[in-house]
């Protein structure tokens, strides 16, 4: 999973834990790992919810500092269905798993 480059020192320190993505279908799975920065992505939760459901507060929550910041970034693709991403980021020092997803 990528992240904006202003959001990624605080998705590794565990500031960020979730974010809005704007797929065409789901791009990750619950318990997989994704390769970001020197550690890993690890996703805990996968939600498919609706637009209306993105507010001011959950994009702040998720690193933005409002909601138009945040439907900037997310709408990119040719993507309609909208996911809440949850996560924890992992540490260098924890092994990877086989047949992680990079």
């Amino acid at each position: 999973m990528m992240f904006a480059k202003p959001l990624r020192a605080r998705v590794r320190s565990g500031e960020i834990t979730r974010t809005v993505r704007i797929w065409q279908s789901p791009r990750v799975r619950v318990g997989a790992r994704y390769r970001l920065l020197d550690g890993w992505i690890q996703v805990t939760r996968l939600q498919e919810i609706d637009l209306a459901d993105v507010t001011e507060a959950l994009a702040r929550e998720t690193g933005f500092d409002g909601l138009a910041a945040l439907m900037e970034t997310a709408r990119h693709g040719r993507g309609e269905r909208v996911f809440l991403v949850d996560f924890v980021f992992v540490a260098p020092s924890a092994p990877a798993p086989s047949g992680i997803d990079e």
